[in-house]
């Protein structure tokens, strides 16, 4: 049965995204940026694991087919938030992975509409904008005195990274020959911590986020520390009052697909560990801890859903 949907544009609704109303009726809405453009086969594959625990989903990327992060601007999420809520859904979650994990948890410190965020492999600051296409040989590049975000026309305070381009794409690329892994980027994130300590300005506010909060990384991570990045955001709320109820988990293996399971198995149905070795070298060494990690992270993230729809 084919999945009813509404698509935005950014020109006329203020943000680009396709709503993936839920057929069993639901009353509750999830956000989830799924990755370069709301249409694909990976955001429906999103809108399908959220479908199914009960909630309608609406899925967003930066522009068609963009992954590119130039001063994104929030008010996007929050324009979609207030459409969301005056549209049949009495609440709103948030769901990112990646560069989209850090830009959910940054929305949802600014938007107390949100009141179920899950941060996948999700940075605790915000980074410099990039860019992502052909340049000069490179397929990504960071563009300079720019943010990932924005709000307001204003970018928000971010790390700068320590490499310019096209150095910055020729360290990923020394860095993943040889590895195992479809990419490796740690570098460039452990290189900009190296080079300047964090300033408070650009770390997330993770403080101010409403409702329940899941943190989720793991260990052996190839393109960022997303286990240290957890375990600072844990620290954080311990230091900080924060209303929020959260959970930090880090996995030693899991991959930077630190995904649900079943969420997954609907974009791969046979051979996943297969594929996931090809992508990951860690996927290869311990395909079986992997597949616990998300195996796990499936049951964590359905149960959070059930008890947020719940209350």
């Amino acid at each position: 049965m084919a999945m009813k949907k509404i698509c935005f544009e950014t020109d006329q609704d203020g943000f680009y995204g396709t709503y993936y109303e839920n057929t069993e009726g639901a009353d509750c809405a999830v956000i989830g940026l799924f990755g370069d453009d709301p249409n694909d086969y990976m955001a429906k594959c999103g809108a399908k694991w959220l479908h199914k625990n009960g909630v309608n989903a609406l899925c967003m990327s930066p522009g068609n087919h963009n992954y590119s992060h130039v001063n994104c601007p929030l008010e996007r999420i929050e324009t979609a938030v207030t459409w969301l809520m005056t549209h049949g859904n009495r609440k709103v979650g948030i769901m990112g992975m990646s560069t989209a994990g850090m830009e959910a948890l940054a929305a949802a410190s600014f938007f107390p509409d949100i009141t179920l965020t899950f941060g996948l492999t999700a940075s605790d600051f915000v980074w410099q904008g990039f860019e992502q296409g052909k340049k000069d040989g490179c397929k990504e590049w960071p563009v300079p005195g720019t943010s990932t975000l924005s709000y307001r026309g204003k970018p928000l305070a971010y790390m700068p990274f320590v490499y310019e381009h096209p150095t910055y794409w020729k360290k990923i690329e020394t860095e993943t020959k040889g590895s195992g892994d479809f990419l490796r980027s740690t570098c460039l994130f452990a290189d900009s911590e190296k080079e300047r300590e964090h300033t408070e300005e650009e770390m997330i506010k993770i403080e101010n986020i409403k409702g329940k909060l899941i943190l989720i990384g793991a260990d052996d991570d190839s393109l960022w520390e997303a286990g240290k990045y957890i375990r600072r955001m844990d620290q954080r709320l311990q230091k900080y009052p924060h209303e929020c109820e959260y959970e930090a988990i880090t996995y030693k293996h899991g991959t930077h697909f630190v995904l649900p399971e079943s969420m997954l198995r609907m974009a791969l149905p046979i051979g996943l560990k297969f594929v996931m070795r090809f992508i990951f070298r860690s996927a290869k060494q311990y395909p079986n801890e992997c597949e616990a990690a998300r195996k796990d992270i499936d049951k964590r993230l359905s149960a959070a859903l059930y008890e947020w729809i719940s209350e």
